[in-house]
């Protein structure tokens, strides 16, 4: 067997130690990044009772497992709706219905449609990141046009007023993302939650308050 490399086994070590990682398997819960959803949507008060929130990329389901979990928490008479995208399989979770597929392809699309019942969501998440292979010349347009697709898929199914939180890499192309979603929303605000690790360039931007139409700079 291949000896795994000095890069692997520091990761590996500190992916183990982390607090976050031995926390998320203390609770139950499938992923560490559900500490970062929840420090971002409890520090500017995004469930309420009754929301509709559609999660993008959503394997394993660390963010849609704790957003089901929230939203019973508020209100048990109105639990609300958690749908979960990906293109990967996704073990179920109760009370989170799953679509497996492409969100890009019209069959996806159109069974989230039949699924929503003609309802608009009111958040959508997106936690995407594409497969890193260690060349930011790569990786960064990779993960810029997965964030460009969340984008445009909110542009039309999320509710004027709603909100999207979405992951983005700092980076070339960045500061452009941010501008446009400023076009899209009222207030936008780009965050570092604690669960993030402090070398990764991940940063989450938050998009509050979708407009009807777009803002001409």
């Amino acid at each position: 067997m291949a000896t795994r490399s000095k890069s692997s086994q520091r990761w590996l070590k500190e992916h183990f130690s982390d607090p976050f990682v031995k926390k998320a398997k203390a609770e139950g819960l499938r992923s560490r990044a559900a500490y970062k959803l929840e420090e971002l949507v409890e520090r500017d008060r995004l469930l309420k009772p009754g929301m509709v929130v559609v999660d993008l990329g959503a394997a394993p389901g660390g963010w849609s497992q704790w957003v089901r979990q929230e939203l019973g928490g508020l209100d048990q008479a109105h639990p609300g709706r958690v749908i979960a995208l990906d293109i990967l399989e996704m073990p179920p979770l109760a009370g989170v219905e799953f679509l497996h597929g492409d969100f890009r392809e019209d069959a996806v699309l159109s069974a989230l449609e039949a699924t929503l019942g003609g309802k608009p969501m009111d958040l959508v998440l997106s936690d995407m990141a594409p497969n890193k292979s260690g060349v930011d010349a790569v990786d960064m347009p990779r993960a810029l046009y997965l964030a460009e697709l969340a984008m445009e898929f909110a542009d039309r199914h999320l509710r004027v007023d709603g909100s999207l939180l979405i992951k983005l890499f700092q980076g070339v192309g960045f500061d452009e993302y941010v501008k446009q979603l400023r076009r899209r929303y009222a207030k936008v605000s780009i965050r570092k939650p604690a669960a993030s690790r402090k070398r990764s360039p991940e940063v989450y931007a938050l998009a509050q308050g979708r407009r009807a139409t777009m803002k001409q700079f």
